[in-house]
């Protein structure tokens, strides 16, 4: 027999925000294998005219600019597993960072007694964001593009201020 919780649930501690912050990738996995695809037959067709040509090197020198196209776009696809979750309560304020190792680093703040710290430049924008509190300091969002940094700190900052009870 299942138990039922017949408590009240505590709204105190219900997110008044949550944000899954990740970088941006324009190319998906099938544009990935398309643009491989075509950079394949591309080297296959030329190659196999510098090979008629008796120009081998061209064929193996070509060969190895396509291998490294294909190993800077994994390395990108890889960096691009990082990720933030950031969950904002009335008690608390929870940062999760997941590099692209996999490994999650966790900190917890109190709201209350926390600062959001926005670095900016005249001609760029945000350049960095923070959540501070005494002598601990966790970024947010160094992987963001100009205009999610600029929403994200928009939406936190507003969020963090209710918290507060501004």
């Amino acid at each position: 027999m299942a138990e039922t919780n017949t408590i009240a649930p505590d709204f105190g501690d219900a997110p008044l925000f949550q944000a899954l912050l990740k970088p941006y990738r324009s190319l998906s996995g099938r544009g990935f294998a398309l643009l491989m695809g075509v950079l394949l037959l591309v080297w296959l067709t030329l190659g196999a005219v510098f090979l008629r040509m008796g120009a081998w090197p061209v064929f193996c020198f070509f060969g190895l600019d396509v291998l490294a196209i294909y190993i800077a776009f994994r390395l990108n696809y890889r960096a691009a597993r990082v990720r933030e979750e950031v969950r904002l309560s009335r008690t608390s304020l929870d940062i999760c960072k997941v590099p692209a190792s996999g490994r999650a680093e966790e900190h917890s703040f109190n709201p209350f007694w926390t600062r959001f710290r926005v670095s900016r430049h005249d001609e760029i924008g945000i350049t960095g964001m923070a959540v501070e509190m005494r002598d601990r300091s966790v970024s947010l969002g160094s992987f963001l593009n100009p205009d999610d940094r600029e929403r994200f700190a928009t939406a936190f900052g507003r969020a963090l201020a209710t918290a507060k009870g501004r």
